[in-house]
């Protein structure tokens, strides 16, 4: 079998990337976990790990610093796309994410982008339906003190 090919779609701004260096820890039919570095050069991470969660539609990363200390959990709210034909993901972001920091603070960021691509026309009034249920989803799984048994995925 060929190797599972990545790429993540952004709607803002518009792009589809190959994540060609991301590592493939594990893949079944419900997660995809993955090992990565920056593809940009940033001060505050270096590197990190990540868990698509198919089903629920979230991808959740541990974002570490240089010394492999925890800076933050970033919480992507996706709608995952598998192509049979090209055997690869494409891993939608739908705008909407969510971080948490190593104090407990959450912080719900980017509402704002899923506004104007609505009004734009970039994304679909289905897909941002899809974004909130998810995000509503993840709040309360963060909130009731579930978090932790999602992040044990993404601490490879």
């Amino acid at each position: 079998m060929d190797r599972v090919k990545l790429y993540r779609r952004r709607f803002i701004p518009d792009e589809k990337i190959l994540l060609k260096d991301d590592i493939i820890v594990s893949l079944d039919e419900d997660r995809l976990v993955t090992r990565w570095n920056v593809l940009t050069k940033r001060h505050d991470f270096t590197h990190g790990t990540s868990c698509y969660f198919f089903k629920q539609g979230w991808k959740i990363s541990r974002f570490l610093n240089d010394r492999d200390e925890l800076v933050y959990w970033y919480c992507d709210i996706i709608e995952p796309v598998f192509d049979s034909e090209d055997n690869s993901y494409t891993l939608n972001d739908l705008l909407i994410d969510v971080i948490i920091y190593p104090d407990g603070r959450v912080e719900v960021v980017d509402i704002d982008e899923v506004a104007i691509a609505l009004r734009d026309n970039i994304i679909s009034k289905e897909l941002v339906i899809k974004a909130l249920q998810r995000l509503d989803s993840l709040l309360k799984v963060i909130y009731s003190g579930y978090f932790e048994s999602y992040c044990k995925y993404a601490e490879v």
